[in-house]
C-alpha cells in the first residue's frame, strides 16, 4: 500500500495597493465660548512633503502656534510662535450641584428578644428482637 501527502493549499498573496504619490488634506477648527476652548490645526500631503499648522490657548492666555514641515531632505522642521490674545480668556468654572447634609439617624441598640423554642422530643425505635427457631431436619429412610 502506498501513501501519498496531499497536496499544500497555497492561498493567493494580498496584493496591496501602492500609492507612489500619497496626498491628502484635513483641517479643524474649534471655538468654544463657553469653555474658553479655542484651536485648530490643518496638514496637507503631497507626495513625500507635509505641511501644516496647529494653535492653541496657553493657561497663560498666550496663542501658541506651531507651523511644521516634514520632508526627505531637510526631516521635520518646526517653528513655534507666541502671541498675546486680543481678548482674555476667561475659564468658565464646572456648575457645581450643592445638596444638603444628610442627616445622621439616631439608632438605638437593644438586645435581641429571647425565644422559647419547645424542648425536642426524644425518639427511640423500638428494639427489634427476632425468634429464630432452629430445629434439625426430618430424615426418614424408607426401604
Amino acid at each position: 500500500m502506498a501513501f501519498r501527502a496531499a497536496p499544500l493549499a497555497i492561498a493567493p498573496k494580498a496584493v496591496e495597493d501602492y500609492d507612489p504619490n500619497p496626498q491628502y488634506s484635513y483641517g479643524y477648527d474649534i471655538q468654544d465660548s463657553l469653555t474658553g476652548d479655542s484651536k485648530s490645526q490643518s496638514e496637507t500631503r503631497n507626495g513625500d512633503v507635509v505641511q501644516g499648522s496647529y494653535s492653541l490657548v496657553d493657561p497663560d492666555g498666550l496663542r501658541r502656534t506651531v507651523d511644521y514641515t516634514a520632508d526627505p531632505v531637510n526631516g521635520f522642521n518646526a517653528v513655534v510662535r507666541r502671541e498675546p490674545l486680543a481678548v482674555k480668556v476667561v475659564h468658565a468654572p464646572a456648575p457645581v450641584a450643592y445638596a444638603a447634609a444628610p442627616q445622621i439617624a439616631r439608632v438605638s441598640y437593644a438586645a435581641a428578644p429571647s425565644v422559647a423554642y419547645p424542648t425536642p422530643i426524644g425518639y427511640s425505635a423500638a428494639p427489634v428482637v427476632a425468634k429464630i427457631a432452629y430445629s434439625s431436619p426430618a430424615v426418614s429412610y424408607h426401604f
